[in-house]
């Protein structure tokens, strides 16, 4: 994770480090705030399918849905076969065997697609990974098993629950909220490859390889100067240093993407669009920062 910081000066970045035991994450960064507000910016789904939400789900909204899975472990054990794939069980496959597609995942779900809205593919970037698919590369499934059973659903249970954008509001009001009552902390789901569109970085090859990280860090470096963000002398050299030869520099890579997002969001400078569709804020969520239609040009 990357953390920024607001100061008299504007907002300083830290260079990225471990998150650490996530079920102490919200507690950890709520106290690091002091008692400011906390916009956490994740790179995992927030929300179901519509189609899902319509035909199995009882529960009024994707936060009460989220409360109930503290009593539903079974939820959260992925499927080795479609014949075992239910409601109660919807994540698969627990492994790869020949002939396995998204299409049939979704049938044995009996709803007509795995995605949502917002991870459909726009004029600028791929289509997101759907939820409940946990196999190879481009899939979302496994860290939102993780995150949903070890940080969000927990924290929804605790003395001091986050809130999810944007299910119970707009961002700068939830932030607000939580100031009033002392401290607090929003999540809002990002996604990279967006968040690159949204700041104005051209793709370079693939965020994978170091080389083509280094290409990308003049954009990256003139996206940190626009939105007033000091970065750590640490974080300056990462950035040059294409974050790392190590598999995890993609994941130091993402998440200043994804803090940068979240900064432009909250300063003004990119708007806190929520589409105006019942389903979504109920159910599907969103991107934060994203806009349909509204691509920035590519730098």
């Amino acid at each position: 994770m990357a953390v920024a910081s607001r100061t008299p000066r504007g907002w300083h970045l830290c260079a990225p480090e471990a998150v650490g035991d996530p079920a102490t994450l919200l507690v950890r960064l709520a106290a690091r705030a002091a008692g400011g507000a906390v916009a956490l910016g994740v790179d995992l789904p927030l929300g179901l399918p519509a189609a899902y939400a319509a035909a199995h789900v009882r529960a009024p909204d994707f936060p009460a849905f989220l409360r109930g899975l503290a009593e539903r472990p079974e939820f959260f054990r992925v499927c080795d076969t479609l014949a075992e794939v239910s409601p109660d069980r919807p994540f698969y496959p627990r492994r790869g065997r020949a002939g396995m597609t998204r299409a049939a995942h979704a049938a044995a779900l009996g709803i007509p697609s795995l995605g949502r809205a917002c991870d459909a593919a726009t004029g600028a970037r791929p289509a997101g990974a759907p939820l409940f698919w946990t196999l190879g590369a481009n899939q979302a499934g496994k860290s939102a098993l993780s995150a949903w059973h070890d940080m969000v659903v927990p924290g929804l249970l605790s003395s001091c629950p986050p809130r999810l954008w944007p299910f119970e509001g707009g961002l700068h009001a939830l932030l607000a909220r939580c100031a009033a009552a002392g401290g607090g902390v929003v999540l809002a789901e990002t996604y990279p490859a967006d968040a690159m569109v949204q700041l104005g970085v051209r793709r370079q090859g693939s965020k994978r390889r170091q080389a083509d990280r280094v290409a990308m860090a003049p954009a990256l470096g003139a996206a940190i100067r626009r939105l007033a963000v000091r970065p750590s002398p640490a974080l300056a050299q990462s950035l040059a240093d294409g974050f790392g030869t190590d598999a995890a520099g993609e994941d130091r890579f993402d998440c200043l993407l994804g803090v940068l997002c979240v900064i432009a969001v909250v300063d003004g400078q990119r708007p806190d669009h929520i589409p105006d569709d019942l389903a979504i804020r109920r159910w599907e969520g969103w991107v934060l920062g994203q806009e349909p239609g509204r691509e920035p040009a590519q730098a």
